[in-house]
């Protein structure tokens, strides 16, 4: 059903606990994974900064954690846009375009409906503007999915 996957990522680890779904879609012949990061800037007279001081970690991190999907043999492109600052939504719904994704995964946050509203959120924009479904993660579900499970026998003991 999805053939390429655009994993959206900002080094968060909300962002990450995306990415045991992003594995899962992305296993199998035929599946392509793009890694998608916005490097948001400010825009002024000297030029554009990043928003984010730490953007050189974050970067680094990203790389590394393509490395490891490809090691684990998805085939993986990574691209890291720029864009101004609030935009990282159609930066990602962009990218998904231009690769004719069929999803978008991300995490999130797990912001209130008023907080999302008060502090804008890129996954609420994506579901408004994306060309594909997207694949929302809260941190919460991840952080379970990832506990081990115990057989019903052990509990019993």
């Amino acid at each position: 059903m999805f053939k390429t996957i655009v994993w959206a990522t900002d080094g968060s680890d909300a962002a990450d606990a995306a990415l045991p779904y992003v594995k899962g879609l992305a296993e199998g012949e035929g599946h392509k994974l793009v890694v998608v990061h916005s490097k948001e800037v400010l825009r002024g007279r000297a030029g554009g900064h990043p928003v984010y001081a730490d953007e050189d970690e974050v970067l680094a991190k990203i790389h590394r954690q393509a490395d490891e999907l490809r090691a684990d043999g998805l085939a993986v492109t990574l691209r890291i846009e720029t864009g101004a600052a609030p935009g990282a939504a159609h930066v990602i719904a962009d990218a998904a375009r231009t690769f004719g994704a069929d999803v978008i995964v991300v995490g999130t946050r797990g912001h209130t409906a008023i907080g999302g509203l008060l502090l804008g959120s890129v996954t609420q924009r994506l579901l408004h503007i994306a060309s594909c479904p997207v694949l929302a993660i809260p941190a919460k579900v991840a952080v379970a999915a990832a506990e081990p499970k115990h057989e019903l026998a052990e509990v019993a003991q």
